[in-house]
């Protein structure tokens, strides 16, 4: 009787969406008009198409780029903030600011950061005299401009993840390891990254799940430009449904999606049994 409110809402607002887009994605649905039956030509339509494969591309890089350095700085800060560092928890409250920030506010912000004689560019000029890229009008620094915002706008929720992880580290093994003269890496490498193992990995699968699912950052900096360097794959179905309305290629480009992203799960999931220990 308790979980019925919530089971009718999954299976209205979630199941039957999942369900009914997939039925969608074997037809061809316009917003408005007859809608009939197409079987497969949906999928072969969408890999024949060399804006699908381009924008996957771009995914791909932008996956490539983001998921290593937002481990990396978020990893990297954690390890920082030890107990001996005085006023940690303002340092991990100012860190996390950027993370329940709204996105959009993120984005008018660097948009004002990049943008020519803005605060980079007039940074640039005042101390080594030089004019900073266009960045978003660039396609060889765009990408590198939706990825450098994104990690700053990210970073914060994995940091506090691993920083409760490192703390959990029992006390002991880290005293025994120092006794016997490991080293700040060697005690780190050893005895740390091991024990907050089950944290990467739970943090490196939703990190990468969301970067394959990014749309806010490049639609917003960028809208995909310049012409379609960071277009992503979500942005492109947004395109295909809302914009030339073809509802049922969009549904396809969507399950698509999220067979990458499952297949990529599976392979975490099965590769996390050589180095995620969780005793």
């Amino acid at each position: 009787m308790f979980a019925t409110p919530h089971s009718l809402g999954l299976a209205i607002f979630t199941v039957l969406p999942i369900v009914a887009s997939l039925i969608v994605s074997f037809m061809n649905w316009p917003m408005l008009g007859e809608h009939s039956w197409t079987g497969l030509d949906n999928y072969r339509q969408l890999f024949s198409d060399q804006t699908f494969w381009i924008v996957a591309r771009n995914t791909v890089e932008y996956v490539v780029l983001y998921v290593p350095l937002n481990l990396v700085v978020s990893l990297g800060l954690a390890a920082w903030l030890t107990p001996r560092i005085r006023h940690r928890h303002v340092f991990r409250v100012l860190f996390f600011i950027p993370t329940i920030t709204p996105l959009v506010a993120n984005v008018v912000v660097w948009r004002m950061l990049y943008q020519p004689d803005g605060f980079i560019d007039a940074t640039m000029q005042s101390t080594i005299g030089l004019n900073a890229p266009n960045f978003l009008a660039d396609g060889t620094w765009a990408m590198f401009a939706v990825v450098a915002m994104s990690v700053w706008a990210g970073f914060g929720y994995n940091m506090l993840i691993f920083s409760a992880a490192l703390d959990a580290v029992p006390d002991n093994q880290l005293e025994a390891a120092q006794i016997d003269g490991a080293s700040a890496w060697q005690v780190f490498w050893r005895i740390k990254f091991p024990a907050i193992s089950p944290s990467i990995f739970f943090a490196t699968m939703m990190t990468l799940i969301t970067s394959f699912q990014v749309f806010t950052q490049p639609f917003l900096l960028t809208k995909g430009g310049p012409g379609t360097e960071t277009e992503t794959l979500v942005q492109y179905i947004y395109n295909t449904g809302f914009q030339t309305q073809q509802l049922g290629l969009a549904s396809a480009g969507a399950w698509v999606l999220f067979v990458i992203i499952l297949g990529i799960t599976a392979v975490q999931f099965l590769g996390q049994k050589r180095w995620v220990h969780y005793e």
